[in-house]
């Protein structure tokens, strides 16, 4: 065997000595990468879950802070059940973020979609531009003018101080006291009985419930109100239309 293959074995035994040593390191460098990945991805998703935990619980809060409702009730949805009657006021500190509807008046931006939808789906049953929204959302100032306004007409009538006051009270509730204020609660204007009907019939498909039925009066203390439309959410709405209750019999809050 001369020199130059002896020189071209030496080279092809140490060319596959290095072929194995990169698989080798190759080999190592993958499963370190594996490893790393993996920690890694399980530090990620731990991470994301603590993120989503504290979603959770942030939201929980802020729900809680003005829930009045029932214990047990779904916590993504007791904004929703806050109770604004005669004998609860407004949450203190309480805040909206109010969105225009058509015709200016204003509402809850959590209503506005399927309070939309309500009133497309009621429009297309040949009724034209009704029912529409005649008042939404009002401030202390509003529901006080309001309420002055209605007892002056009672005592120009004739009535006493204290009975214009308590006549007053069945049509408008005491500043503080009036669901309008929380942004929830809509008057609609369906001008003929056949809109006020299909409101009372369908509404808590949207997750609206006639809020002051006249079979109720001696409970929620306010005289039928037809146009009165009250969002507490699909569920709740359901059960309380199929069990023929109002939201003071719901939260277990009859006086």
């Amino acid at each position: 065997m001369d020199m130059g293959q002896r020189n071209r074995k030496h080279i092809r035994k140490n060319g596959s000595h290095l072929h194995f040593l990169t698989g080798i390191l190759f080999m190592l460098m993958v499963s370190a990468g594996s490893f790393w990945w993996g920690v890694l991805g399980n530090f990620a998703k731990e991470d994301k879950n603590r993120a989503m935990e504290e979603v959770h619980t942030g939201t929980k809060q802020e729900t809680e802070e003005y829930y009045d409702g029932r214990e047990g009730a779904d916590t993504l949805e007791q904004w929703n059940l806050i109770l604004v009657n005669h004998e609860n006021p407004i949450p203190d500190n309480y805040s909206v973020n109010l969105v225009e509807v058509e015709g200016g008046e204003r509402v809850d931006e959590r209503i506005y979609e399927p309070l939309m939808e309500m009133l497309e789906d009621a429009r297309g049953v040949n009724w034209g531009a009704l029912p529409v929204v005649v008042s939404g959302y009002r401030t202390q100032e509003k529901q006080q003018s309001l309420y002055d306004d209605k007892i002056a007409k009672y005592k120009k009538d004739g009535y006493s101080d204290s009975e214009a006051l308590e006549m007053a009270r069945q049509w408008v509730a005491q500043p503080g006291y009036s669901e309008h204020q929380l942004g929830f609660a809509v008057d609609i204007n369906g001008a003929a009985y056949d809109v006020y009907l299909w409101l009372q019939e369908n509404s808590y498909k949207y997750g609206f419930i006639f809020r002051y039925p006249g079979n109720k009066t001696d409970i929620t203390k306010v005289a039928e109100e037809v146009w009165h439309y009250r969002y507490v959410g699909v569920n709740a709405a359901k059960e309380m239309y199929e069990r023929g209750i109002c939201l003071e019999e719901y939260l277990g809050e009859e006086s």
